[in-house]
């Protein structure tokens, strides 16, 4: 079989404490949850409560807006800084953090909290991008991780896992005694971000109240004293527990909404699948949280990540967290996912996922940004602006448009209105919204959903309406600059009051306005296009720029914070941060072409990553300049490939006296092995990727053939030889848990024995290898599914009763750089044929044929891209993946990718700097697995596209 070309290419760059049983008259009082142990501490941090609206930082209302972020599924801390500043950047103020056990613990007592692991380093990168922290310590997780986050030594610890049991308590409590002390120290009650901590995952099956308590217990205990806090799935009313009330309860119970399914095959015709997206109300004294809400998809069906990204896109952002803002009254956000990222290594779960994570998020797995990053930002800038005042709303009447659905909520204190008008139905409805004394023209299109604002003091001017959105409000120089938009072509109309005539000048667009005396009221009507500009002095109030646009318009600013106030900016693909000072701007900022760039702040000079711009004021008041684009990317093509065949252990001299002996007769497993003695790898300690049996027996000459059985999870195979002789494969099985049938016989393969391999009296040898996928997650909290076993579980030499010996090989050694996780048991991982250092100059080059088993391929490559310069590579096979045929991607040693058309689709493998040397010499080292007689082809390199950080 002839396997397509392998292209290397280059992507650059960013494009653009509650109690239960609280009475409701005492909702509104802030419950502080504050440790006394941690009293002194905290005096340095601040305390942070809630109520029934919100959460509270030292008494401030704090509207979360979170989207997960996965530190493990990027093995390069040198870029989380740049996830994080991207999620700040679009409007987000936290991020939630899953923390993983197995990634961090490759066996009992043993804990890794270096390098790639390195989540002090992490939190402390969040506070400094300035974000708040959302702490996910398990110790479940699932998040399509191997065995849901446990390790997979937990397998053979006693007692059912997220139970009380003595056994898994020891060990959940080992790991919380590691990871909890790092939290801790960086709450916000301590200077730091941590402003809540989720215990378990989705625990709503086989519960146990008991087990929920003592995780909180043994978290006050490390001196978490942040509001505590866990996720239920997927709707309040599914499940029999809920955690806000009695034995177990948490203080801020959440709720986990994914409306759109999984189904990203059938992107076109999914809307709303799983309901209306609306996070209920689980306890009357705290805020409405949403622990996850749907940003993206797991791609079950292989339909590949953009599909999910289509079945999650933009009028699905538009519609439905919109919808969940003002009808379910959420105040606390958190976005599943904001950055997917890479299942390197063994990190996945087989079933549902390969090794992309990308997830159809706003942020590729790639860095890059999205149209979906674009509608966050729309969202993110409102909540930002408009926080001190939907932190605290109750419904209300809404205005009627006939034709749409609307709903209200105000502000009891300030009056702020919030108006969503939203189209359920497929077709564009035009109508008229009766709003107090006016009526609006509103057009919307198909499912699609706007959130209105009224009554609301804008900075310093007074919103009566505007059936336009509101994307934010500064006052910068004297002045606010408010930025509203609409779809294109679409009529817009704003009302603002003030106590005498203003002066209105239209400085770009069409805009009409009519002042009414009587009223005060003054009201602009126009259409969404372009961008247009009105200057509105005088009237008793200070100096207003609207800014009304087009929702592409207002995708194109960017605003941070500085001492000097806040900064708007047009034209660059990122805007990272900025400070200012009375005469200068200085920002960090992205672009992806040259092109000019507008700036309003205080200032009158403007550098960008230390380079002065040259810029003019226009009549707007802002800086105009222009920006350079990305430097060019000069890639090397990928010569001078090796290749070796591996797989000595099929061969019958082979010596294996130093493998283990397989000789055990019992396992913790629910699952009966099908022969003796007990084959699953776990019960010998090897618990990632290939896993390689030996079985030696006396022949009698009379054997007829193999019977093996296997488990791999899904997606996954094994090879079998008889004394050196390919016999075939067979696909592993996916053995049942509790939600299917029990299968009696899962991986069943039989393999005929050729006549005359055999000699009577002979010595033989059986050689399996097979390929573990990663460990089931334990959703159900089930043992039938944690403990399911993988390798072999079954294996007969049919037509002799002589006995078999087993001996059994997987990873020799944990790789103390990249973890336990990143290797399994391949005679070439084994022997260092990944490492960049191993020496291949005896190998033949590549390019002959090879037969079924194990073939390396090896080059090596140097890069000198333009530093300062934010570049992505990635690793691209050219056409569709091979059936029979899989190939596992190692660059400098780190494994990054598995490849092959019973893996899934992909055909792009993310390389992330750190692991990929920028500017220094690389080593691809490529595993095939093949079933049948295989060619590999010559790779080359590309360029698919660049950016620039200038």
């Amino acid at each position: 079989m002839r396997v397509g070309r392998m292209l290397l290419v280059l992507v650059v760059a960013l494009a653009g404490g509650g109690l239960a049983g609280v009475p409701p008259a005492a909702r509104a009082q802030a419950v502080q949850v504050q440790s006394s142990e941690a009293e002194a501490e905290a005096e340095a941090g601040q305390r942070v409560g809630y109520d029934a609206y919100s959460v509270m930082v030292g008494g401030r209302r704090v509207l979360v807006q979170a989207a997960e972020f996965h530190y493990f599924r990027l093995p390069s801390p040198e870029l989380w800084r740049d996830i994080l500043e991207k999620e700040k950047a679009v409007g987000f103020n936290a991020v939630s953090v899953y923390f993983d056990w197995a990634f961090h613990s490759p066996a009992p007592g043993v804990y890794d909290f270096g390098g790639v692991r390195d989540v002090d380093r992490l939190l402390r990168t969040a506070a400094q991008v300035g974000l708040y922290v959302i702490a996910r310590p398990g110790p479940y997780i699932n998040a399509e991780t191997s065995g849901g986050g446990f390790p997979g030594w937990l397998k053979l610890v006693p007692g059912r896992a997220r139970s009380s049991a003595p056994g898994y308590t020891a060990a959940y409590r080992e790991w919380l005694g590691q990871i909890n002390p790092i939290i801790a120290r960086h709450q916000v009650t301590r200077g730091g971000p941590v402003l809540l901590y989720n215990v378990e995952n989705e625990y709503a099956v086989n519960t146990d109240a008991a087990y929920m308590q003592d995780l909180q217990d043994v978290a006050r205990a490390d001196g978490i004293d942040v509001p505590i806090t866990t996720n239920l799935c997927c709707d309040a009313a599914s499940w029999t527990s809920t955690w806000a009330s009695g034995d177990g309860a948490v203080q801020i119970p959440g709720v986990d909404d994914y409306p759109q399914s999984f189904d990203c095959g059938n992107a076109a015709t999914v809307w709303g699948a799983w309901g209306a997206g609306i996070t209920e109300r689980v306890r009357e004294d705290a805020p409405v949280f949403a622990a996850e809400y749907q940003a993206g998809a797991i791609d079950v069906n292989n339909a590949g990540y953009q599909a999910c990204r289509e079945l999650t896109g933009v009028a699905y952002t538009r519609y439905f967290p919109k919808s969940n803002l003002i009808a379910g009254g959420a105040t606390a956000f958190s976005h599943y996912m904001g950055f997917g990222g890479t299942n390197w290594g063994w990190l996945a779960q087989p079933n549902d996922v390969y090794t992309s994570y990308d997830y159809g998020a706003a942020i590729t797995e790639a860095r890059q940004l999205t149209a979906k990053y674009d509608e966050y930002k729309r969202q993110g800038y409102f909540l930002h602006a408009v926080a001190g005042s939907l932190t605290r709303t109750d419904p209300v009447a809404a205005p009627a448009a006939a034709g749409l659905e609307t709903l209200a909520r105000a502000n009891p204190d300030d009056g702020a209105q919030f108006v969503l008008v939203r189209n359920p139905g497929t077709a564009a409805v035009s109508s008229s919204l009766g709003w107090g004394r006016y009526a609006f023209p509103v057009t919307l299109p198909g499912h699609d959903a706007k959130v209105l604002v009224g009554g609301y003091a804008l900075g310093g001017q007074r919103l009566v309406a505007s059936t336009s959105e509101l994307l934010t409000h500064e006052a910068i120089g004297g002045r606010d600059v408010a930025v509203l938009h609409g779809g294109q072509g679409t009529p817009g109309a704003t009302v603002l009051r003030y106590p005498s005539r203003p002066r209105v000048t239209v400085l770009e667009g069409r805009v009409a306005s009519v002042f009414d005396a009587a009223s005060g009221d003054l009201r602009l009507d126009y259409k969404h296009s372009g961008l247009a500009r009105v200057l509105i002095d005088g009237g008793g109030r200070r100096p207003l720029l609207l800014l009304l646009g087009t929702a592409a318009a207002a995708a194109s600013f960017w605003r941070a914070d500085t001492a000097a106030g806040p900064v708007l900016v047009r034209g660059t693909a990122l805007l990272r941060s900025a400070t200012a000072t009375p005469g200068a701007v200085a920002l960090r900022a992205d672009t992806a072409a040259a092109g000019p760039v507008e700036v309003f702040a205080v200032g009158r000079a403007v550098t960008v990553d230390g380079v002065p711009v040259a810029t003019r004021r226009t009549p707007s008041g802002s800086l105009l300049g222009r920006l350079p684009g990305p430097r060019p990317v000069v890639l090397p093509a990928l010569t001078g490939w090796r290749q070796r065949a591996e797989a000595p252990e099929a061969a019958p001299g082979f010596d294996d006296s130093g493998w283990t002996v397989a000789g055990k007769t019992t396992s913790l497993s629910p699952f009966v092995p099908l022969t003796q003695p007990v084959l699953f790898s776990d019960e010998y300690g090897f618990h990632t990727g290939s896993v390689w049996y030996r079985g030696r027996f006396t022949a009698t000459g009379a054997e007829t053939s193999v019977s093996l059985n296997a488990i791999t999870g899904k997606r996954g195979n094994y090879l079998v030889w008889l004394n050196g002789r390919y016999l075939g494969s067979a696909a592993g099985g996916v053995q049942a848990d509790s939600d299917a049938p029990a299968n009696p016989s899962p991986g069943a393969g039989e393999f005929a024995v050729p006549d005359g391999l055999l000699k009577p009296g002979a010595p033989a040898v059986l050689s399996v290898l097979v390929q573990n996928m990663g460990h089931n997650d334990d959703w159900t909290a089930d043992d039938n599914r944690f403990r399911q076993p993988r390798g072999l579980v079954g294996a007969r030499v049919n037509g002799s009763a002589a006995p078999v010996t087993w001996r059994i090989q997987g990873t020799a050694a944990i790789d103390p750089v990249r973890g336990a996780l990143n290797n399994g048991g391949l005679y070439g991982e084994r022997a260092g044929w990944t490492l960049p250092g191993y020496a291949d100059h005896s190998w033949p080059w590549a390019g002959a044929a090879q037969g079924p088993g194990v073939t390396w391929l090896r080059t090596a490559f140097s890069l000198d891209l333009p530093k300062g310069q934010d570049t992505s590579v990635v690793l691209r096979f050219d056409g569709a993946p091979p059936a029979g045929y899989r190939a596992i991607l190692y660059l400098n040693g780190w494994q990054l990718g598995q490849y092959g058309a019973a893996i899934g689709p992909q055909t792009d493998f993310v390389l992330p700097a750190g692991p990929l040397r920028h500017n220094g010499r690389n080593t691809l080292a490529i595993a095939v697995i093949a079933t049948e007689r295989s060619v590999a082809a010559t790779p080359v390199l590309a360029v698919a596209g660049r950016d620039s950080r200038e």
